[in-house]
């Protein structure tokens, strides 16, 4: 291969944001490239990133898994079926894990394969001219160029200065995907999605789990009734949450983390067996730009760009959890696509305010749009519709009923303006809210589809019906 091979799109990244926007560039005929560091357990390019190696992926196969377990003690006498002595064989309890994520990193590899798009083994760093060096993992360095370049370098957990990652004791994300045994004491330091998720996973398989949050509320984001029933549940389920509680020190000692934190009630101390620190990720802009590009980054290291995902430097865009919005593999997916899009001439969109959030916990959690507190801080009339998912017989059957689902219509002309959701399946059921929100959509629109009866979507209808005081199968 040429010393200066030239492209029409260079994609630095092959994580969900790049891999789709190399994918699709090469479906539009754009002669492509792409650039990906991340290695496999086999040593070999793992084309993915964080959401198929160490996060979307492996995550929800040991919440499946942990939850199969789980079931037998907890949810199985419930039905008549008794099991004794259940146990974990650990080592097929991550290797099934380790199995999945090479059937997906080895498929998006034959997708590349399939779609002729040229893949670069090694790390990529902007150069002025939409020049892209590479550095391989042998320390090998070769440049080539395109028209376009497309940034899509990803993000990494946020480290905190004074419990800093060793991978043994104090672990991040992949740390808790990889664990040989179940810790007796895990502590968990930020209860957002990655410390529920991987929490849940531990607690289920017996571990103590203590959950340290430094805000005053459960789940901020999240809508606040929402976020009241999960945090029940999760308590149940024995999740110690401790919320307005910030964590000051950690020390690695013989008999384990020595934690020191603050809460209402002034110092406290925990001792915990591994503790995974969970308080947020950052983008990952290292060693990614020459200083002469013109390619910008804001006060949070975020790539600047445009609402098209353009930097401001001809033929220089980026996209994914390197950019701003929410760090969301999906995000990433449609903003990738849209900027191949863009490229070929062809009309891409991405709909910010239509974007789902989802919780992989046990309930599960799953919201679009705007929170009530978020309307009523902006003055927007609104009102609400809300239906639990002990009254609908599917859930009771699979005697998983608790959670509900809330809407929330514009006062005035009815239109959705968010749908928030905590209960069993929910992370497919906010699929419909958002189709109806997109089309800007009513809540008499859902009220009036037929929905199929035994399901857990009657929910969301029986929601609806009730934004305007007619749901069937409750008061009013």
């Amino acid at each position: 291969m040429s010393e200066q091979e030239q492209f029409d799109v260079i994609v630095i990244g092959g994580g969900p944001a790049g891999y789709h926007a190399a994918i699709r560039a090469a479906q539009l005929g754009l002669k492509t490239a792409c650039i990906d560091a991340w290695v496999g357990k086999d040593g070999k390019q793992a084309l993915g990133g964080t959401c198929l190696n160490v996060g979307c992926i492996p995550s929800k196969a040991l919440l499946d898994s942990s939850k199969q377990f789980y079931n037998i003690a907890h949810n199985l006498p419930v039905h008549g079926i008794s099991v004794e002595n259940a146990k974990v064989d650990l080592k097929t309890f991550i290797g099934r894990k380790e199995k999945i994520v090479k059937q997906f990193t080895g498929g998006v590899a034959q997708l590349f394969k399939a779609n002729k798009i040229t893949s670069y083994f090694g790390t990529g760093k902007l150069l002025k001219g939409n020049q892209v060096e590479i550095t391989g993992n042998d320390g090998s360095k070769q440049t080539i160029a395109a028209t376009n370049v497309i940034l899509a370098s990803g993000s990494v957990p946020i480290e905190l200065p004074f419990a800093k990652f060793d991978g043994k004791h104090i672990i991040d994300n992949a740390g808790a995907l990889e664990l040989d045994a179940v810790p007796k004491r895990l502590g968990v330091i930020g209860a957002g999605v990655i410390g529920l998720e991987l929490g849940s996973v531990w607690r289920r398989l017996g571990a103590e789990v203590t959950v340290i949050e430094a805000l005053p509320e459960f789940l901020a984001a999240a809508d606040a009734d929402i976020a009241k029933v999960a945090a029940r549940e999760f308590a149940k389920q024995g999740l110690d949450i401790k919320l307005n509680a910030k964590l000051g020190k950690a020390e690695v000692k013989k008999d384990g983390v020595h934690l020191v934190y603050t809460d209402k009630d002034g110092e406290q101390k925990l001792v915990v067996d591994k503790l995974l620190v969970a308080v947020g990720r950052r983008a990952y802009t290292a060693g990614l730009l020459a200083d002469d590009t013109g390619v910008k980054l804001d006060e949070r290291g975020r790539i600047v760009v445009d609402e098209h995902c353009h930097t401001g430097v001809d033929g220089v865009w980026a996209v994914g959890d390197a950019v701003r919005g929410p760090m969301l593999a999906h995000k990433g997916f449609e903003e990738g696509m849209a900027v191949a899009e863009w490229i070929a001439g062809k009309a891409g969109h991405v709909s910010y305010d239509t974007i789902p959030w989802v919780i992989y916990t046990e309930p599960e959690i799953a919201w679009a749009g705007k929170t009530e507190k978020q309307l009523k801080d902006e003055g927007v009339p609104y009102k609400v519709g809300s239906f639990p998912f002990a009254a609908i017989g599917r859930a009771v059957a699979m005697n998983e009923a608790v959670g509900q689902v809330k809407m929330i219509a514009h006062a005035e002309t009815d239109r959705i303006l968010g749908v928030h959701m905590v209960g069993p399946g929910v992370s497919e059921l906010i699929a419909e809210c958002v189709v109806a929100m997109e089309f800007k959509g009513s809540s008499e629109d859902l009220a009036r589809i037929v929905h199929a009866h035994p399901t857990l979507s009657e929910a969301v209808h029986e929601a609806a019906l009730s934004v305007d005081k007619r749901a069937i199968h409750k008061g009013n």
